[in-house]
């Protein structure tokens, strides 16, 4: 497992320390989950929660409706 160093000016190591403290975790996990979020390829789990939850999106026929057919495209 790597190791990191890093430096904080005051007010960001005060602010970090109320989220630490208030999160029960050490510092160093709370780091550690924060460079995980940010490096992550997925979704938040938040986000897929949301799908389907709008009443009223539009369907896709809805959304296709005002299309017509491509234009014919040249041979190659």
């Amino acid at each position: 497992m790597g190791q990191v160093t890093i430096y904080l000016d005051d007010e960001i190591e005060r602010k970090m320390n109320e989220a630490v403290k208030s999160a029960h975790i050490s510092k160093s996990k709370w780091i550690a989950q924060l460079v995980q979020e940010k490096v992550a390829n997925a979704w938040p789990d938040s986000v897929s929660e949301m799908a389907g939850t709008w009443d009223d999106f539009p369907s896709l026929e809805d959304i296709r409706q005002g299309l017509h057919d491509d234009a014919k495209r040249e041979q190659l």
